[in-house]
């Protein structure tokens, strides 16, 4: 029992609950069978949760941009840095998650919404490679919280979120759908700025 490499140790180390198994991982990677689906509940996404753009703002997590710079070779720092900045660009500060209420921390402003499950939609990107989006939505006229609001983690079935990209509006889901650029990117409030950069640097 012991003898564990520490490969398998460090994973261990940053792992939200159980393990992945390997259908799991090639999800995390984009491949996926659609028949390997499922429907989600809010609670997977449940708890408080920190954005990560003033952390990009704040330079923390320019080791894991330099890292991805050095994976290919067709991208400069520069470029990564920026590509991100575009994708977590948000006002939102934290959101906070419990029994199918969603709140949005905007400055000193909150705004909350009870939100239901509206199915989940399939995308193939460009590079070939699938994604799934949970789709909830708002359905009370008085609330100032997005109307729509879809969920992307790279998880296809139940199971609790370590972190998520999410996209929010008041057109439509279809309009969010095609959001590619901007996905707001959050992870658990009781992180560090140092914890967050971990978690990206070894997942």
């Amino acid at each position: 029992m012991l003898i564990v490499s520490s490969e398998a140790l460090s994973h261990a180390h940053h792992s939200h609950g159980k393990p992945l198994s390997e259908t799991e991982q090639h999800a995390a990677e984009g491949v996926f069978a659609d028949r390997d689906v499922q429907d989600r509940n809010l609670t997977d996404w449940e708890g408080m949760w920190q954005s990560v753009y003033p952390l990009l703002q704040k330079g923390t997590l320019d080791a894991v941009f330099r890292k991805k710079a050095e994976k290919d070779n067709s991208k400069t720092f520069a470029s990564v840095k920026e590509y991100y900045r575009t994708g977590y660009a948000t006002d939102v500060a934290t959101i906070g998650i419990e029994d199918g209420v969603m709140e949005f921390h905007v400055g000193d402003k909150v705004s909350a919404c009870h939100y239901t499950y509206a199915g989940h939609k399939i995308l193939t990107y460009v590079s070939g490679k699938k994604g799934v989006r949970y789709l909830f939505e708002c359905h009370d006229a008085n609330s100032s919280a997005p109307k729509y609001v879809q969920f992307s983690d790279h998880i296809i079935a139940p199971r609790k979120s370590s972190h998520f990209h999410i996209f929010m509006g008041n057109r439509s889901q279809q309009a969010l759908l095609e959001e590619m650029d901007n996905w707001p990117t959050y992870y658990p409030y009781q992180l560090s700025d140092k914890e967050v950069a971990d978690e990206m640097l070894h997942h």
